[in-house]
């Protein structure tokens, strides 16, 4: 069977004070059915504004300019605007980072979700109200039946939470997209989302795009896993691939970064530098300017994703030169 969703050199650019920003810049990914991919990298990598872009929600003045997202065999991005709204929320859902700001303060949180049941299932407003309960008792809500009547402010962040994701699971779509969902919550919280969104995935089958920079997270969900940098996928693999042989050194230093590795009483080892700003990206890699083992290639072409195994490839000059193989890292497992 074909992949669920398929994306093709996408691009997406807003304008800037010269020439047009290419936030995201000719990213391929595929989710396979009812696999988990997670989508990772530091802040402003353009992680988030892949999913806006693969749901055609990019905020004007950005536009994707570019490439093909194919879901079920059809290009999202030549549909109709009605067309894409029999797709978005219905077939592909999604969570967005933030809880507390994406439910509406002054409308309680049951009638929000039936709200959403209704715009796309013909259903009367008890039978929506019914099923919202329903979903309330599957995402581990306690009393669900007097928290249908509850606004927003009167719930916790991680009750939020789970209200989105009752909400982005009541149209039972094939693909959930979740943009950091476990951001602003606190580790224990943290935890029981993480499992939240394991048991229904397992329940359901759907696959979950996954957009975080936390590892431990990705560690718990993930089948596979896609590292990105200023707009670009720079490796893709399985997760014992991307964990145990990570073959680019932007990804080496995401895991060597990760405190679970570290040696007691030593420094932990960082990635020196911090994400360009996209008017500062450069024309070769994009990495060349924080890469330790960068040189004069680097600056001056873009590397192509070569395979370093089966199924697992990385986008490095060092790696297809020979300067540097893909293996395990001290500490993991």
């Amino acid at each position: 069977m074909s992949s669920l969703l398929e994306v093709e050199g996408l691009t997406t650019r807003f304008p800037g004070t010269g020439a047009p920003l290419r936030i995201v810049d000719g990213s391929d990914l595929r989710v396979e059915r009812g696999e988990v991919l997670a989508l990772v990298g530091e802040s402003g990598c353009g992680k988030s504004m892949t999913a806006l872009s693969l749901m055609r929600l990019v905020p004007k003045p950005g536009r994707v300019v570019g490439g093909r997202v194919m879901f079920e065999g059809r290009n999202l991005l030549d549909l109709s605007v009605t067309e894409m709204r029999g797709v978005r929320g219905r077939r592909i859902a999604m969570i967005f980072q933030e809880p507390m700001t994406s439910l509406n303060p002054v409308i309680r949180v049951g009638d929000q979700v039936v709200e959403a049941i209704r715009l796309h299932e013909p259903v009367s407003r008890s039978q929506a109200r019914a099923r919202c309960l329903e979903l309330f008792f599957e995402v581990g809500i306690p009393d669900p039946e007097a928290r249908l009547d509850a606004y927003p402010h009167q719930l916790s962040g991680g009750l939020k939470q789970r209200v989105m994701i009752a909400m982005a699971l009541s149209t039972r779509p094939d693909l959930l997209i979740a943009d950091e969902p476990t951001t602003a919550l606190d580790v224990t919280i943290q935890a029981q989302i993480v499992r939240l969104l394991q048991d229904l995935q397992r329940k359901r089958g759907m696959a979950i795009l996954l957009i975080t920079h936390d590892l431990g997270v990705v560690n718990e969900l993930s089948d596979r896993v896609a590292v990105m940098y200023a707009g670009r996928i720079v490796e893709t693999g399985t997760r014992p691939d991307i964990f145990r042989s990570a073959a680019h050194p932007y990804t080496q230093g995401l895991l060597r970064s990760n405190p679970v590795l570290a040696t007691r009483g030593e420094r932990l080892p960082e990635i020196a530098g911090v994400v360009p700003s996209p008017e500062d990206w450069s024309e070769g890699c994009r990495f060349a300017t924080r890469c330790p083992l960068c040189f004069a290639r680097c600056l001056r072409e873009v590397p192509d994703a070569i395979p370093v195994g089966e199924g697992h490839r990385a986008a490095c000059h060092a790696v297809e030169e020979g300067r540097l193989e893909a293996g395990p890292l001290e500490g993991s497992r």
